[in-house]
């Protein structure tokens, strides 16, 4: 069936809320102080009774599973390698056919650790570095040393073959170097550089934000990085949903604006289990919507009041509400809450105008969308679904709907792993 760009259109009311990313603090317990902690970590402290143990944990993996089989975890902390049983968290949920992360500040990889992570499953290693100046980097994270100790850990990780990206947390005293950093994340040989926008909570509640301006310009900065790196290094956006705007100013057809329908993932896409157990919609959310301990993962993400809520983007309010971008931004959910106390009220950090673009809502194409369920709809290779395996699930959707159009616009009737890996070199370089 042939289909053109005006029907493969999806808007927010038409999304299928399926739990693609699950971020799990493990442990509170860290070695750092970060100012900007969300979680506000224990520094240095003890082993908490409250956290879930090896068995409980074992079980929400279980109940994830029951949502989607093939989920992307993110397991963090505080510092997650201060717990003993990760190796065997990790592995048990790497056996589901789970695609996990392990976040960690970096401070404690050495070979050995670094040959468990490996050897049980992980397909990669998050390492925060917030400057190139050592200095800098050890008074944002509270710990002279630290800088030196991840700069470590990344020959570790390399001479023992893990995948690992940088990601970067943005404040005043670093935005000017965000160059500088994703510079530093393609030498050594990183697979994606990640960059976060603080949300001022936990920890960081007494914290300032960057300033809206400097905002912008981190925004339009992160997108010349994206253009220069194209092909070479993944280069993404966290917690600045607005950052899809930007992208869209400089190039409406940028691949780059490919995000979820309804834009910030928070309760439709994407949630987060505290130490003890608790959801939430996101990291930067606290409010609790149940406990795993006495209710299950599906029951949480299907039926609670606030994630329902989150879901009915037609209830956004302010610049939100009638914003040409809000199938594909929406604002930030939890900085929203953080400023005002109202889950659906305008992002308080984007000065963008409605209106200057036509007014009109501007929405996704399908092939341009996250969270699509994987449905073929011409003839592939055993093979060639097999590559899908190496994409996050919330991916694979598009993926598909990206490559059956290619083959069908080159009159291709098998899609074989030559198809797949030429329609991705295309897609790299648009």
């Amino acid at each position: 069936m042939s289909v053109t760009s005006d029907t493969l259109q999806i808007k927010p009311e038409k999304m299928d809320f399926r739990a693609y990313s699950i971020s799990w603090n493990l442990t509170k317990r860290c070695n750092l102080n970060c100012d900007h902690c969300y979680l506000d970590a224990d520094f240095r402290g003890g082993f908490r009774t409250e956290e879930l143990n090896t068995n409980q944990c074992k079980l929400v993996i279980d109940q994830i599973a029951e949502v989607n089989s093939n989920a992307f975890l993110i397991l963090t902390g505080g510092e997650p390698l201060l717990r003993p049983d990760i190796y065997d968290l990790i592995r048990y949920a790497a056996d589901k056919k789970f695609m996990v992360v392990l976040g960690t500040n970096g401070t404690l990889i050495n070979e050995n650790n670094a040959k468990k992570i490996k050897e049980a499953g992980a397909h990669g290693v998050g390492i925060s570095i917030d400057s190139m100046q050592a200095v800098k980097h050890n008074k944002f994270r509270g710990v002279s040393g630290a800088w030196e100790q991840s700069m470590q850990a990344f020959k570790v990780l390399n001479e023992v073959g893990v995948d690992f990206l940088v990601q970067m947390s943005v404040s005043d005293m670093n935005y000017k170097e965000i160059p500088d950093v994703v510079a530093f994340a393609e030498e050594i040989g990183a697979i994606a550089f990640n960059l976060y926008f603080l949300v001022c909570t936990g920890r960081g509640q007494g914290n300032t934000d960057i300033s809206n301006k400097a905002y912008e310009e981190a925004l339009k900065m992160l997108y010349e990085q994206q253009m220069k790196y194209k092909g070479r290094l993944m280069i993404n956006s966290k917690c600045a949903p607005q950052y899809k705007r930007v992208v869209y100013e400089n190039d409406p057809d940028s691949v780059y604006t490919r995000t979820y329908s309804g834009g910030c993932p928070a309760g439709t896409h994407y949630s987060r289990i505290s130490p003890e157990g608790n959801m939430t919609p996101c990291p930067f959310i606290e409010e609790s919507i149940g406990n795993l301990k006495t209710s299950s993962f599906k029951e949480l993400w299907n039926d609670s009041p606030l994630m329902i809520q989150l879901r009915d983007r037609k209830q956004l309010e302010g610049k939100c509400q009638t914003c040409e971008f809000s199938s594909m931004c929406s604002g930030c959910r939890a900085r929203a809450f953080a400023e005002s106390g109202n889950y659906m009220a305008e992002d308080p950090s984007c000065d963008y105008e409605p209106g200057k673009h036509g007014g009109k809502e501007i929405t996704l194409k399908v092939e341009d969308t996250l969270g699509l369920e994987v449905e073929f709809h011409a003839q592939w290779t055993p093979e060639a679904k097999q590559r899908l395996e190496r994409i996050p699930s919330f991916a694979r959707g598009m993926v598909v709907k990206g490559i059956e159009r290619f083959a069908e616009e080159r009159n291709i009737a098998l899609i074989d792993e030559t198809v797949v890996k030429k329609s991705r070199e295309e897609m790299i370089e648009k």
